[in-house]
């Protein structure tokens, strides 16, 4: 599709779209150099304007949201890589920070149980229990 565009119809391409357009089409991931050479090569662009422009077509690519730069130091479509979240893994992950992050004196606090607290914690539920019998009455049946 790219070789069967005109020149003057590629050039009103930018140089990401163009690229984007070569990844897709042959279905490779290619580093920036070789990338850019391919553009060149449609663009009829020399070696001057090569070297010129690789910079920018460089920020571009990093700046671009349609681009991922893989371990490889080569350029795919962000499109051909899915990133999978597994929430089980996340909730872990936080439970066993939360673990490490324990340290002794929060241990010790464990270990200082006051059995008064829990018996003033009974009598509040028996407290408790027996308001749960209460009912709101209007003025004419609290005068009865």
């Amino acid at each position: 599709m790219l070789n069967e565009m005109s020149r003057e119809n590629l050039e009103l391409l930018s140089y990401t779209k163009i690229a984007e357009m070569y990844l897709k089409e042959n279905k490779t991931t290619m580093n920036t150099a070789d990338l850019f050479k391919e553009i060149c090569k449609l663009l009829g662009l020399n070696d001057e304007e090569y070297q010129e422009k690789i910079g920018d077509f460089f920020e571009s690519l990093t700046t671009s949201k349609d681009f991922i730069l893989l371990n490889d130091g080569n350029w795919d479509l962000r499109a051909n890589h899915s990133v999978k979240i597994d929430i089980d893994d996340i909730y872990e992950e936080s439970e066993e920070n939360e673990d490490e992050n324990l340290d002794d004196e929060d241990l010790s606090e464990e270990d200082d149980y006051d059995d008064d607290s829990y018996d003033d914690a009974q009598e509040a539920d028996i407290i408790d229990d027996d308001y749960s019998e209460l009912t709101i009455v209007d003025d004419e049946e609290l005068d009865n």
